[in-house]
């Protein structure tokens, strides 16, 4: 399928970059994008995560404290 490109305002993208700098969990503003896309828009009980995707996403809460 492979990978597309989304533009965005630079405004947003510096905050987004000072939201994760802020908050981590994300390595870049690719995958914070890529996991708010997949919450908003994905249909209740739809598989949305490979087990892979979901491990990291419940480290990443695990280092921000969450779980």
């Amino acid at each position: 399928m492979g990978d597309m490109t989304i533009k965005i305002p630079r405004t947003l993208y510096e905050k987004a970059i000072r939201w994760i700098e802020e908050n981590g969990g994300f390595s870049n503003v690719d995958e914070l994008v890529q996991f708010l896309l997949r919450e908003f828009i994905s249909e209740e009980g739809e598989e949305v995560y490979s087990p892979e995707e979901e491990e990291e996403i419940k480290e990443r809460l695990r280092r921000l404290g969450y779980i």
